[in-house]
């Protein structure tokens, strides 16, 4: 293997980027580094889907399960940490594998995003959250895209949540615009791997596997978290489904309508994945999502880098 060689899995959700890590690490002898924005939270595993404890065991994983609930995670805290983590794995020659669906965080470590550690300002976000009760969110969004053009071009302008961390951003650092638009290329080499399936396909996933959640116990772990005082104005509990099922437990909706919320409301995310992951983004290398799709893959990468990637080869 080529020193310094990162690869990437992306793809929207419920396409297997998971399974597939799995079968790299085994054949390359390689470590995972998460790209996901949810599963950092500790508590928090069946809903965002983390690797099962009998997979952490198999392959070493990493920037899963670091922060709790009720504490700040950024896109800049998790490129620096994302570095320092490929930097490492790779002075042990072994070979990181990035994998996940939160294209912000993607494209920030694989493109050198230099992005601004800017901590909350409470009072500046406390007065957004009284012009967004107030106001609504569009003037929000059209004071953001005023300040910050490029920020508002990246992210979901119909999160309350988001756009008012991208406008206490815009406040608080005058250069936002152009640290947002400021790039360190990385130092390593990098194939990009994308799965991808027809959307039929995908959305019959994405059902099976919330219907998967609820049966593994997804109810009973958020009956946990708001037990342990975990409330629905953390970022973390906006992760999907859990406001869904914290209505549930409330009595202000039957679980089939949860779940029936649940599904579209990750469908409409997956359609938005392929905003970050675009099929006919040159960079990346796309397959479908069966075993034999997987077995592509792994001699595409084979192929294209020249070297024997199975132990023993």
């Amino acid at each position: 293997m080529p020193a310094g060689h990162v690869i990437a899995i992306v793809g929207p959700t419920a396409s297997g980027k998971s399974s597939l890590a799995m079968e790299f690490a085994d054949a390359v002898n390689g470590e995972i580094i998460g790209a996901d924005s949810r599963q950092v939270y500790r508590h928090m595993d069946i809903g965002t889907a983390k690797p099962t404890l009998n997979d952490r065991l198999r392959v070493q994983y990493h920037l899963i399960d670091i922060v709790d609930p009720d504490n700040d995670y950024s896109l800049a805290l998790f490129v620096r940490q994302a570095r320092e983590t490929i930097n490492a794995v790779l002075s042990r020659d072994r070979v990181p594998i990035v994998v996940g669906g939160t294209g912000q965080y993607v494209w920030g470590l694989l493109e050198g995003w230099d992005v601004p550690n800017v901590p909350p300002d409470e009072s500046l976000r406390a007065l957004l959250q009284e012009r967004f009760e107030r106001e609504g969110i569009e003037a929000l969004v059209r004071e953001l895209e005023t300040l910050a053009p490029t920020a508002a071009g990246r992210i979901d302008k119909k999160n309350p949540r988001r756009v008012i961390r991208a406008l206490e951003l815009a406040h608080q650092n005058g250069e936002e615009e152009a640290a947002a638009q400021s790039r360190t290329p990385p130092e390593f080499d990098l194939t990009i791997i994308g799965l991808t399936l027809e959307r039929s396909d995908l959305y019959d996933r994405i059902n099976g596997r919330t219907d998967a959640m609820f049966e593994a116990g997804w109810v009973g772990e958020v009956e946990r978290l708001i037990g342990m005082g975990y409330g629905l104005e953390l970022p973390s509990m906006s992760s999907l489904g859990y406001r869904e099922i914290s209505e549930f437990l409330k009595g202000d909706r039957t679980l089939e309508d949860a779940i029936d919320a649940i599904k579209q409301k990750t469908r409409r995310f997956a359609r938005q994945q392929y905003a970050w992951f675009r099929l006919n983004d040159e960079r990346i290398r796309w397959f479908g999502s069966t075993p034999s799709d997987f077995g592509d893959a792994i001699n595409y990468v084979k192929d294209s880098l020249g070297v024997a990637w199975a132990r023993g080869e």
